[in-house]
């Protein structure tokens, strides 16, 4: 196949990119090009999106095209261009206008209403996911074949956000000076995460197999304690965790899911019960795959040895000892 994968150069795109070479597919990453590089073995064709379509990618035709784009407008001239691809659009489950649902799916939840407009991307998650409805909206209406991938948290190497990271990096140090963990309450929440790798594959078969619909794009839900096992499985240690309650942590300024001073992946009362537990019964049945999360904890580190300077988010070391031994009194 002729694969058009608009960005290539980080992250998921660039994971998507690179699984479609190594299937022998004949691949074009479509990029500013500042951002990163290309996988060995496919073609990048610089384009800015806000400008018109490179004649490079004019000549011939593509069988499919993956576009991770936020942007109405880009999304909209992606599609007028190459109508007859299968295309997959990757969203997000920020789309979803409720997160009280447990158990949710594509075809239940409803969904925030459509900004088709280009926003600030400082707006917020609710904008962000209103931006992604309009995307989704555009491929399904001017696409030949359309597939909806609505992600969640996507982890593992070269993750450039730092959340998950946080855990397999904190572990890690544990194995070097013996100290605990804190971990928040109740240890056993639900939490669903996807491997970059993982989702890649699925994008690439799904693209081969020309799978049309909309699907969420994350694990079953696990409780919390299961994660952070498989985390210290792959890690190879296995430090003991300490279970504070949220109360205590607002007290000491902790915050939840990301950021400076913050407990990454914990959700808090950011939302409520049904955002980390979808139903994927019809995403496992349409190819998604996913992987032990030790393996994925396991790469995790050893690209953080590799890349000194990749973002982990979160609590330092110091400032997390310091709140453990003030909620111990």
């Amino acid at each position: 196949m002729r694969i058009l994968v608009l960005g290539g150069t980080v992250f998921l795109s660039r994971a998507v990119a690179a699984a479609a070479v190594a299937r022998g597919h004949d691949v074009v990453c479509a990029a500013r090009g500042v951002s990163g590089t290309v996988p060995d073995g496919a073609t990048l064709v610089r384009w800015d999106r806000a400008d018109a379509v490179p004649a490079e990618l004019t000549e011939g035709e593509f069988d499919a095209v993956v576009d991770v784009s936020r942007i109405p407008s880009h999304v909209r001239a992606a599609v007028a261009a190459f109508p007859d691809a299968h295309w997959t659009f990757v969203s997000t489950v920020n789309v979803y206008s409720e997160t009280a649902t447990v158990g949710g799916t594509p075809a239940t939840l409803p969904l925030l209403d459509p900004i088709e407009t280009d926003e600030d991307p400082a707006s917020g998650p609710e904008v962000y996911g209103a931006m992604k409805v309009a995307c989704e909206n555009i491929v399904r209406a001017g696409a030949a074949a359309a597939l909806v991938i609505r992600p969640g948290l996507i982890v593992g190497p070269g993750d450039p956000s730092g959340r998950f990271t946080y855990w397999p990096a904190r572990f890690a140090q544990a194995a070097e000076d013996g100290l605990p963990v804190l971990v928040p309450e109740p240890v056993d929440d639900p939490v669903q995460l996807v491997d970059v790798r993982d989702l890649a594959e699925w994008i690439v078969t799904a693209a081969e197999q020309g799978t049309k619909g909309d699907f969420d794009a994350v694990c079953p839900p696990v409780p919390r304690s299961e994660l952070l096992a498989g985390v210290a499985d792959g890690v190879g240690a296995h430090p003991a965790l300490v279970a504070v309650a949220p109360q205590a942590l607002a007290e000491h300024e902790v915050n939840p899911w990301s950021g400076p001073r913050s407990i990454p992946f914990w959700a808090g009362d950011l939302v409520e019960g049904g955002f980390m537990t979808h139903d994927v019964t019809s995403s496992l049945a349409a190819g998604l795959r996913i992987r032990p999360f030790a393996e994925t904890a396991r790469d995790t580190v050893a690209w953080l040895r590799a890349t000194p300077d990749a973002k982990v988010t979160g609590l330092t070391r110091d400032e997390e000892q310091e709140v453990l031994a003030a909620v111990r009194g």
